[in-house]
C-alpha cells in the first residue's frame, strides 16, 4: 500500500469539513489500542502533566509490588514489560521530563528490590541501561532541571549503598 508523506496529509486534512474530521480520528481510534490511549491522552490527560506522571508512577509502582519473585527469569520478563508500559506513557507526552521522571521512578523501585536481583545479569543489564540513558537524555534540558535529575540519579544509584 501506497502511503504520502506527512505534509500531503495535512494538507488534505486541512481541506476537510470538521464532521469528517471527527469521523477520522474516531476511526483512527477504532483501529489501533495505542491511537485510542494517544487520543485519550490528548483529550484527557495533556492538560494536566503533573497529575499523568504520578499516574503512570503508581502503575509502576504496582507492576513491582505484582512482579513475580519465585523465578528470576520471570522477574525478568516482568520487569521487561513494566519498562515498556513505562516508555509508553512517556511516548505520549511530547516533554522529555516525563520520560526522565518516570525511568527514575522504575530505577527506584528496581534499586529498592536489590537484595533480590543482585549479581543477576539481565536485570543488572536493563538497570545499567536505564541509568544511561537517564544521564544521556538529562543532558538535553536546561542547566537546572539536568542539576535536579542528577542529584535524582545520585540519590537512586546510591540508595542501598549506606545500609
Amino acid at each position: 500500500m501506497e502511503t504520502n508523506s506527512i505534509s500531503e496529509i495535512k494538507k488534505e486534512l486541512q481541506q476537510l469539513p470538521q464532521k469528517e474530521l471527527l469521523e477520522i480520528c474516531l476511526r483512527l481510534t477504532k483501529f489501533k489500542k495505542t491511537n485510542k490511549e494517544l487520543a485519550h491522552y490528548i483529550l484527557f490527560e495533556a492538560h494536566n502533566e503533573n497529575a499523568y506522571i504520578e499516574k503512570a508512577k503508581i502503575e509502576i509502582s504496582n507492576r513491582f509490588e505484582e512482579m513475580p519473585m519465585s523465578s528470576l527469569f520471570f522477574s525478568t520478563k516482568h520487569l521487561r514489560k513494566t519498562l515498556r508500559i513505562a516508555k509508553q506513557y512517556a511516548q505520549y507526552s511530547k516533554l522529555p521530563q516525563t520520560e526522565i521522571e518516570l525511568i527514575l521512578h522504575f530505577c527506584f523501585e528496581l534499586k529498592q528490590r536489590k537484595n533480590y536481583w543482585q549479581n543477576y545479569q539481565a536485570i543488572e543489564g536493563i538497570y545499567e541501561r536505564q541509568i544511561i540513558k537517564i544521564a544521556s537524555d538529562s543532558k538535553k534540558l536546561h542547566e537546572d532541571l539536568q542539576y535536579d535529575y542528577e542529584l535524582m540519579l545520585k540519590k537512586i544509584i546510591n540508595l542501598g549503598k549506606e545500609f
